[in-house]
């Protein structure tokens, strides 16, 4: 299986501290592993990823795919000279969680100079599907020095 990052060296320890000041922060999220070609995080079923009906809100699913299909896209490039930015993500919430953890796992399926599609598989600790999600990634030219990631 060939290393789809970067740097071939990437590993958990180069998101130490990515997400602070984030939503991500916000929401819990964690990274959780890295392989060959995949990343994967996780995120609490609390108070701040509920909808009123204690349920996992779907909007909270949708920020987790993004985050860690954006963080897997800006990994695959050279950082010092590009971006990687969301341009479109969907969703399909197939089954709901009420409380532990969501875990989300990004595989990309297109890697182009200009743009990648990454599927983000989010499924409950017991290994059931609770959201699929690809997203659309913007590969771009940097013009300064970004902040993060």
């Amino acid at each position: 299986m060939p290393v789809i990052w970067f740097d071939p060296t990437f590993s958990l320890s180069h998101l130490d501290g990515l997400s602070s000041n984030t939503l991500g922060e916000h929401l819990g999220i964690e990274w959780a592993e890295v392989g060959p070609d995949f990343i994967k995080a996780r995120m609490p079923v609390d108070h701040r990823t509920r909808q009123p009906y204690g349920l996992l809100h779907g909007g909270a699913s949708v920020a987790l795919a993004e985050t860690i299909g954006s963080v897997g896209a800006a990994m695959t490039v050279d950082r010092s000279k590009f971006i990687a930015v969301g341009m479109e993500i969907n969703a399909n919430h197939v089954r709901s969680a009420r409380d532990g953890f969501v875990i989300g796992t990004a595989r990309v399926l297109h890697r182009g100079g200009t743009s990648q599609v990454w599927e983000i598989r989010i499924e409950d600790e017991k290994g059931r599907l609770i959201c699929i999600s690809r997203l659309t990634v913007a590969i771009l030219k940097l013009h300064k020095t970004p902040e993060r990631p």
